[in-house]
């Protein structure tokens, strides 16, 4: 992500994402990180390269967007507002454990963020937000799988067969990952139904190749499986048997 503006220019910034509205997202999460209380109204994008997509939809290059604001007309507001507190870290428990395992992580990797932990039920949910995040996702979220296997195996290992199922996200992936694992699925499916050919997607966690068979589990004329050996693993789409 890249800050191209020069002094006196509107404030401008140049980010990349898998699809335009990822890199959208991107860009306006910087700029408000900048410039807090910048009203989202005031910002207009630019779109320099819609990406290229393969043959399954992997995305060959980045899209890439400039999003910009004239502060001349909408000042940035700076808010009065007193800081958010730090999240407060549980205490004793399975929580805990988590909100301990996360820090020592974090701070392994470099990254500065804030850790939030919640029990609900049977599930302990941990989200993870700062200016670092990107560092604790990884490239196609491996690095905050790999963490939340790890901590889950954790707090398995110390609660035995009562142990709560652990989910660790970072700024939102996991809804933004899903939401672009649908659109995959439907535009594969569509392709399979026209052509009458399968179609092989890119390798992908177990929860992600869940997400893509529950979503097609309907979708009349097409059938799926998985096939290979993890981390290999993928979804297979093909026309529905006679």
């Amino acid at each position: 992500m890249n800050d191209e503006a020069s002094p006196g220019d509107a404030p401008v910034v140049e980010a990349e994402g898998e699809t335009v509205g990822e890199a959208k997202w991107n860009a306006m999460r910087e700029l408000e990180r900048r410039y807090p209380g910048l009203a989202r109204e005031s910002v207009t994008f630019q779109v320099v390269s819609e990406g290229q997509r393969g043959l399954l939809g992997v995305g060959t290059s980045p899209a890439r967007v400039v999003a910009s604001f004239d502060p001349s007309v909408v000042a940035p507001a700076v808010s009065s507002a007193p800081p958010a507190p730090p999240a407060q870290a549980p205490v004793g428990g399975d929580a805990a454990l988590v909100h301990e395992l996360l820090t020592q992580i974090a701070k392994a990797l470099g990254a500065e963020c804030r850790i939030d932990v919640v029990e609900r039920g049977e599930t302990i949910a941990a989200s993870l937000s700062g200016p670092d995040v990107a560092v604790l996702i990884g490239k196609r979220g491996k690095t905050i799988d790999a963490i939340q296997y790890l901590v889950g195996a954790a707090v398995a290992t110390a609660g035995g067969s009562d142990a709560p199922r652990v989910t660790v996200d970072a700024a939102g992936y996991r809804d933004r990952r899903e939401a672009r694992l649908v659109e995959l699925a439907e535009r594969s499916a569509a392709q399979v139904l026209q052509t009458g050919r399968t179609v092989r997607l890119e390798p992908m966690s177990s929860t992600e190749r869940k997400i893509v068979h529950l979503h097609l589990k309907e979708t009349n004329g097409i059938e799926t499986h998985s096939e290979g050996d993890e981390p290999n693993r993928y979804v297979v789409i093909s026309p529905a048997a006679e």
